[in-house]
């Protein structure tokens, strides 16, 4: 497998700068961020690694703030969420509050003057996205949303495969990611409470990963839909579940290709198995998250597992290639080379792959299409605007 460059396509853009190390000016940014959860601890130390000055945090209360920021390593607490934003001192705010407040803290931070990562969902509505959209563009700042699981440089390697052809025309694919964490009645947690997560929960949180990864590897939008996500159980502790556990969707892609994708957060001994596999006239590829040095190629003379080296990788695979062969990276490793990526693009760079609040946007809509399928009972939705930049 050698010569894997990636050829041009129109559903890509190319930066020459995407492959081509620049040196970056030696003051570190000034982080914020927002939230002090799982999510707040992956944020900072993927920010630390990038050469962030984690500068400051809130959280859901004042002391829930001071006792975050001491965990994390984060100079000083704030009182809450609009007083981080009113500081005036951040360059880059990462919101990592629950899903119904994303909106709020988003536009806070952009008012603010800040660069902004928000987690995603971007928002529980199509219309809070677009309006997130367009104010980040008015303010003319980075606004970023983390759909890390680009940032695999063996995801990498698979999209340039499929994008140099190697795999022929793309006929099927086959998509999963699946989790257990919700698997039992008495589990709980603020996304089962749709006033805080929204009315899509499994799709929002972990499809619309899913859903990325398969555009982004794949060069194609889903074009058409079908989906029938089920709620497994009424209620969860003392709150009642109307989003659902799982969603089980057919797709059309633009080029005609089909696939089947499953979503569940009831799958049990399942922790985080995000796989992609697509299927091609010429080869099949299989990347798998659990397993992120490997990626499975077949074909009718017989499969090989190609394995993370960047010596032989495609250039934008290789950039993402940090460790020498042998060393294993993962989650955490791919969350920081996004967050490198974002640290680029505020100073002036154009990263490849960059996931922005326009992906954020057509991650919404996705999940709008799926919620729209299952109230028709699987009816087919169609997908795919001409653009993710609202007017």
């Amino acid at each position: 497998m050698t010569d894997q460059r990636p050829a041009g396509s129109p559903d890509r853009a190319a930066h020459s700068d995407a492959v081509r190390p620049h040196p970056l000016p030696a003051a570190p940014l000034r982080a914020g961020f927002i939230g002090g959860g799982f999510m707040a601890a992956v944020h900072t130390r993927a920010s630390r690694a990038a050469g962030a000055h984690l500068a400051a945090l809130a959280s859901s209360t004042p002391e829930r703030g001071e006792r975050a920021a001491r965990d994390l390593g984060v100079e000083r607490p704030e009182a809450d969420a609009r007083s981080l934003a009113a500081a005036g001192d951040l360059d880059i705010v990462h919101v990592c509050s629950p899903n119904r407040l994303h909106t709020e803290h988003t536009l806070a931070a952009l008012a603010a003057g800040a660069h902004v990562i928000c987690e995603k969902p971007l928002a529980t509505t199509v219309t809070d996205a677009e309006a997130l959209v367009r104010a980040a563009r008015e303010a003319g700042r980075v606004a970023a949303v983390p759909f890390v699981y680009r940032y695999h440089p063996m995801a990498r390697q698979a999209r340039a495969l499929v994008a140099d052809g190697r795999l022929g025309t793309v006929l099927t694919l086959d998509a999963a990611y699946l989790q257990d964490w919700l698997l039992d009645p008495g589990d709980t947690n603020w996304r089962a409470d749709p006033q805080a997560g929204g009315a899509s929960r499994a799709f929002a949180d972990i499809g619309s990963h899913l859903c990325d990864l398969v555009e982004f590897v794949s060069g194609q939008r889903i074009h058409r839909l079908a989906a029938r996500p089920p709620t497994g159980f009424g209620r969860r502790g003392d709150t009642e579940v109307t989003n659902e556990d799982t969603a089980a969707l057919l797709v059309e892609l633009g080029d005609g290709a089909l696939g089947t994708l499953l979503v569940s957060q009831l799958a049990p001994g399942r922790k985080n198995s995000l796989t992609l596999e697509l299927h091609g006239t010429r080869r099949s590829v299989r990347f798998e998250q659990e397993r992120p040095e490997e990626l499975w190629i077949g074909s009718r003379e017989g499969s090989q597992l190609l394995l993370r080296d960047p010596a032989g990788a495609a250039p934008d695979s290789a950039r993402l290639s940090v460790l020498p062969p042998g060393h294993a990276q993962g989650y955490q490793d791919a969350f920081t080379a996004f967050v490198t990526d974002v640290h680029s693009a505020v100073r002036g760079e154009h990263p490849e792959g960059l996931p922005t609040f326009a992906d954020g946007l057509r991650a919404a809509r996705l999940t709008e299409a799926v919620l729209a399928s299952a109230a028709g009972r699987g009816a087919w939705i169609e997908t795919a605007p001409e653009t993710e930049d609202p007017a």
